[in-house]
């Protein structure tokens, strides 16, 4: 594998290579770019998969290498590295696809964390594109994917061959109207996971409506997972009946929906993309809170809302974790719900836009406090989890599920910080137990684990059922009683061994403890021999 970093400054660059844990994660070829222009005619020539690159260069800075990176290399995964703690360029980094955004100067665990889920997710990409190309060689001389291919590539403004209009029966001068026909996990899973069962059958029940009006013909579009279009090229006054026909058919054979949206008039073939987007745009704005008899959406001119940010909420976060409890969420996640749902409205497009912000936050949160952290889980089978038979998307559902993952998260960082704390008592107690012989005060602690005394006091007396004092007088009871069965030293040299100058308090507090004084304890060890 190869990685590339792209840093104005040298130093910041040959730092990243030296605190890369490279060979680990198979990366064998490292390449460096002072600013954009270098590192696009470096990924030009050697298609780097991984790429470290900084916000702010000169001639062509990181905002517009990662838009050129999204465009024209985007199986390739990109790590924003700046020294700029900016949500405008955490928003931009996240917008054009990166994988994380790192704060110089750079924390070697973090970095290494970093590059390792980077390499993870890119394996696991790779993997599927593999796969994909693999099933296309399979199928590829099948009836039913040669239709999709090459009304795919119709619509991606490839023209076909004369004859092949024939075959599909589209007249190749007139007006023409895509519908986006969208299939999420649900649909999926009301056939037993089988995707292509899936395509096959709701296909079955949209061609053969088409066949029956002569006025269009549906494919599944292979560009993009999870949609199936439709291209009309008459009856233009009856398809909005038509596809509230389709999704009733769908619904009531399936109990499934498959919201169905339709894109502009256009004029050419050539033009069958701008039909298409504009019914993808129009799918990503529609309210998915809007609880509706059925879900074909027919307008115009699109809505153009704009995207509200999780990063803005960032500080009431923080605090939030600070506290350490949900309750402190509670009133941040109504208000986050509040101001993103609006009027009752709520996009596809801000629904993704939020979780994807969310993975971001939840991810640094993870690595603040070195949790392991869930890599490659798809936001779409996240989001589809909680649209109901009719497409409406269950916004409380969706909260509750959003405060368990804190939940969870909560307990877990709590457990991890009981344990570190626990940890430091049993460090505390080692280190009474090597000064034992002189008087350790409580401040000396406190100084030397730079914690208040008040929480020492209180954390030794929960671990040990002792408070300090007491602990310490009963090790040194300890020792003596070692030191009267085993030698011949005076009682005074034992007292002064374990930290008593005064033989005859140390007397007294041998016969408190023990019950019996150092003599006594002496010579009835003596007889037990």
């Amino acid at each position: 594998m190869r990685a590339l970093i792209v840093d104005d400054e040298k130093h910041v660059r040959e730092g990243i290579k030296i605190l890369g844990a490279w060979e680990q994660n198979g990366i064998d070829e490292i390449y460096e770019a002072g600013n954009g222009e270098e590192a696009i005619h470096l990924i030009q020539k050697y298609n780097p998969e991984i790429i470290f690159s900084d916000m702010k260069m000169p001639k062509m800075d990181g905002v517009l290498l990662l838009e050129w990176i999204k465009e024209n290399h985007s199986s390739s995964k990109t790590i924003v590295v700046t020294g700029y703690d900016d949500y405008h360029y955490m928003r931009k980094a996240i917008h054009f696809g990166s994988s994380d955004y790192l704060l110089k100067p750079i924390d070697p665990e973090i970095l290494n964390q970093t590059l390792e889920t980077a390499v993870d997710e890119w394996k696991k990409e790779a993997l599927n594109r593999a796969k994909i190309v693999s099933s296309s060689q399979l199928i590829n001389e099948m009836k039913p994917v040669y239709r999709d291919r090459k009304l795919t590539k119709l619509l991606n403004n490839d023209h076909l061959k004369e004859d092949l209009y024939k075959d599909f029966g589209i007249p190749q001068s007139c007006n023409y109207q895509t519908a986006l026909v969208q299939m999420n996990g649900k649909t999926i899973e009301a056939f037993q996971g089988d995707r292509d069962l899936a395509y096959f059958t709701i296909l079955n029940i949209i061609n053969e409506i088409m066949r029956e009006h002569e006025c269009g013909v549906g494919f599944r579009y292979l560009s993009n997972k999870g949609e199936v279009v439709i291209i009309f090229w008459d009856k233009f006054e009856q398809i909005v009946d038509l596809l509230i026909q389709i999704y009733q058919t769908i619904q009531s054979m399936m109990d499934i929906s498959c919201p169905i949206v339709l894109g502009k008039l256009v004029t050419k073939s050539s033009h069958l993309l701008d039909s298409y987007l504009h019914a993808k745009q129009l799918l990503f704005t529609s309210n998915i809170l809007e609880n509706r008899e059925n879900r074909v959406f027919v307008q115009e001119t699109l809505p153009s809302p704009a995207l509200k940010n999780l990063m803005d909420y960032s500080a009431n976060i923080e605090l939030a974790v600070q506290a350490g409890e949900i309750g402190a969420f509670e009133e941040v996640i109504n208000q986050i719900a509040t101001d993103f749902t609006e009027n009752d409205y709520l996009s596809l497009k801000q629904l993704f836009h939020f979780e994807n912000e969310y993975l971001v936050i939840s991810n640094r949160w993870f690595k603040q406090y070195h949790l392991p952290i869930k890599t490659g889980e798809d936001i779409h089978k996240r989001i589809d989890l909680f649209f109901d038979q009719n497409g409406t998307f269950q916004l409380e559902e969706y909260k509750q599920r959003k405060k368990r993952e804190i939940t969870i998260f909560l307990k877990r960082v709590k457990r991890g910080t009981e344990q570190k704390n626990s940890n430091i008592i049993y460090e505390i107690e080692k280190y009474l137990q090597a000064n034992f012989d002189r008087d350790v005060k409580l401040q000396e602690i406190s100084d030397h684990f730079y914690m208040s005394r008040e929480y020492i006091s209180r954390k030794f007396k929960q671990e040990f059922n002792v408070n300090i004092s007491d602990y310490i007088v009963r090790f040194r009871m300890k020792k003596a009683k070692s030191l009267l069965k085993n030698s011949q030293l005076k009682i005074y040299e034992i007292a002064n061994m374990i930290g008593y100058q005064d033989d005859k308090y140390f007397r007294k507090v041998f016969k408190k403890v023990e019950g019996i004084t150092p003599n006594e304890y002496r010579e009835s060890s003596i007889k037990q021999k």
